[in-house]
């Protein structure tokens, strides 16, 4: 196979991934844009139940304990939300040190952690603290299925290591979302015990809310609900932020090998054109040849 002949094999190979990468760019691309539908609506929805939270608490005070930061006779559970699939440059292995930082400064003894993302169970498969890896999300609509692995765990934990104070640590930003205050950075967000920064808070509302149940009754009621909704809003939010990487770093190597594929081309035709002229050149060589022998066959003048 000759030279030119082995960069056109290699031109055709890199326009074959090219395309595939393309591809992944366009759908991970098109995640993104139905993802920022699902978070805007999720973030209206725990915005409302953190209102009525601040309002229920103002008047209510007594229904939530107040806990010590970082007691040492409460588990500290680290939820990390990592990725199922890779082409997100270091987005994994970048949520360890905020997990590091949060336990080097905890009372806890045994601090426990939950994975979720293939991805992040590959970086994190030789730490013992670890109880549970739970697969990730692909799309938006399995997000329900991831959902319910995390309760599922956390109401095991709950009833084995209570009380629990709950951490989630995660990829945030404001791509597609109502709050574009919020840049891309590893976020953590306290979920238990909730509504802590409520306390001692004062309404402008001039009566007690009315309820049809008790008041701790109603807090449970709404802590179940907080929750889910809230983690809701994490898992789409780091999707998003996963995406959102992905178009990036596919868009790179996309151009890139759209650069090499050009360099290629160049230089197959530059090749092509050196094969044109040395068939030329034996051409005109065998013409030569040709008079040549002509010549001595019939010398000039005979």
């Amino acid at each position: 196979m000759t030279r030119r002949h082995e960069l056109e094999v290699h031109r055709n190979k890199l326009g074959e991934i090219r395309d595939i990468m393309n591809s992944m760019k366009t759908l991970a691309y098109m995640e993104t844009r139905k993802l920022s539908r699902f978070l805007d609506n999720q973030q209206v929805i725990v915005d409302g139940i953190e209102a009525m939270a601040a309002d229920f608490i103002s008047f209510f005070p007594e229904t939530l304990p107040i806990s010590e930061e970082r007691n040492e006779a409460t588990t500290d559970v680290y939820l990390l939300i990592g990725s199922e699939r890779g082409f997100c440059g270091n987005f994994n292995e970048s949520l360890l040190p905020m997990v590091e930082s949060y336990i080097a400064n905890s009372a806890s003894i045994k601090p426990i952690l939950i994975a979720v993302g293939y991805k992040l169970h590959t970086v994190l498969e030789k730490d013992s603290r670890v109880f549970a890896n739970i697969g990730g999300t692909n799309v938006v609509e399995e997000v329900e299925v991831v959902l319910t692995h995390i309760v599922d765990i956390l109401v095991s934990l709950q009833s084995a290591h209570a009380p629990l104070s709950l951490f989630v640590i995660y990829h945030g930003g404001g791509h597609g979302s109502i709050r574009p205050e919020k840049e891309h950075q590893i976020l953590i967000q306290k979920l238990l015990p909730p509504f802590q920064r409520y306390l001692f808070t004062e309404s402008n509302l001039p009566h007690s809310p009315i309820l049809n149940v008790s008041p701790t009754d109603f807090l449970l009621e709404l802590t179940d609900h907080y929750l889910l909704s809230t983690l809701h809003e994490i898992l789409y939010t780091s999707l998003m932020e996963e995406n959102h990487r992905r178009v990036q770093l596919l868009e790179a190597a996309v151009q890139q090998m759209d650069d090499k594929t050009n360099e290629l081309t160049s230089k197959c035709h530059a090749l092509r054109q050196e094969e044109i002229i040395e068939e030329i050149e034996v051409i005109l060589l065998g013409a030569t040849n040709l008079d040549d022998d002509r010549n001595k066959r019939y010398p000039v003048g005979d």
